[in-house]
């Protein structure tokens, strides 16, 4: 998908898409025909007609789950489970400018909001930016074309295209309006804690993440009540330094930001980050409830699978105590010091220190 209309100029759509539209539709047709034969053999096969092929790996590493979806119809399935096309101009979000959230219409899991899209004139659904951890990006079958999918349930949802220049951000998120449903803004908010080492770089970077109304810093878990820094610098309150982050699930869910948490520090040591050594620099999840527990568990195994010996604790949030003024905002205030680093621990296995 992402054909350019005839208002871009004829250099800019011969070199992105070298197939004439006749081509393509031959094109289109000698894969419905294939298609059609794979469904005959597969209905001789018996018992694996009308399974859903497997998505592959899912964001958690979890079997996929859906979050009180509808069924998908016949042309959906076509769209997201074998990987189709819509036609240009004719979907439900091509000319779509409500206000709200943009989700997997397989799974559930929020992927865009709306002001991250914007006109593109290609005929399908744009977007510059994609919600942080939501949309995983592969080689399509073309071998010219990069496809991009849910990082939840695998679901296709398009194609991204890079340097176009049709935005400040140069990235083009084009997606089947089939493979989406839309959500308006939730007037509630979710709370996230997470403590990953000294809390100034964690507050830091999940301040940048679109989504997120707040983030502070604090402690909790510990057992002495109102700590200061000095008390927890001591490793007897039990505290832990902790960001907690205030954010819409509407437009960021609690499953990216803690998949981003495990990315932004090392979930692999002990009691520590790098030279800050002691409980308060532990690496812990403070869940709220059973879902925040189970993501958080689901996100554990799924990195241990891939080798990394994870040994974040999961622990039941207590009482947050915010931190002295003078750490909050920290690294925005002393920009010179070190910040946290990102690592695509999702993506790869464990290869050793």
């Amino acid at each position: 998908m992402g054909h350019p209309t005839s208002n871009q100029t004829p250099t800019t759509s011969k070199s992105r898409h070298p197939l004439s539209r006749p081509a393509m539709g031959r094109l289109e047709a000698g894969k419905a025909f294939g298609l059609l034969i794979i469904i005959a053999l597969l209905a001789l096969a018996g018992p694996a007609v009308g399974r859903e092929p497997d998505p592959g790996p899912t964001a958690s590493g979890a079997t996929m789950t859906k979050y009180s979806m509808p069924p998908l119809t016949p042309e959906e399935e076509r769209v997201i489970l074998r990987q189709g096309t819509e036609p240009p101009f004719s979907g439900r979000y091509w000319r779509h400018a409500e206000d709200g959230s943009y989700v997997c219409r397989q799974c559930g899991q929020a992927l865009f909001t709306s002001d991250q899209k914007f006109d593109s004139e290609c005929g399908w659904p744009s977007f510059d930016e994609a919600i942080p951890g939501t949309v995983r990006e592969r080689p399509d079958p073309d071998g010219r074309r990069t496809e991009i999918v849910c990082a939840r349930c695998g679901g296709h949802l398009g194609h991204v295209f890079r340097g176009e220049r049709l935005t400040d951000k140069n990235t083009r998120f084009c997606v089947n309006s089939l493979s989406l449903a839309f959500e308006p803004p939730v007037e509630t908010t979710e709370t996230a804690v997470f403590a990953g080492g000294c809390f100034w770089g964690v507050e830091a970077f999940f301040k940048t993440v679109p989504g997120v109304l707040s983030a502070e810093s604090g402690y909790t878990g510990g057992h002495t009540e109102r700590p200061t820094y000095e008390d927890v610098c001591t490793d007897r309150t039990g505290h832990a330094e902790a960001v907690r982050v205030v954010f819409d699930p509407g437009r960021v869910s609690y499953e990216a930001l803690a998949r981003l948490f495990f990315e932004i520090h090392d979930p692999t040591q002990l009691n520590r980050q790098g030279p800050d050594q002691g409980t308060q620099y532990r690496s812990a999840v403070f869940y709220q409830d059973e879902r925040q527990k189970e993501i958080a568990a689901d996100l554990t195994r799924h990195l241990k699978d891939l080798g990394w010996p994870v040994v974040t604790t999961l622990e039941p949030l207590t009482r947050f105590y915010r931190a002295e003024e003078y750490h909050q905002d920290y690294l925005s205030r002393h920009p010179g010091c070190p910040i946290h680093i990102r690592v695509p621990r999702f993506e790869r296995h464990y290869e050793g220190k």
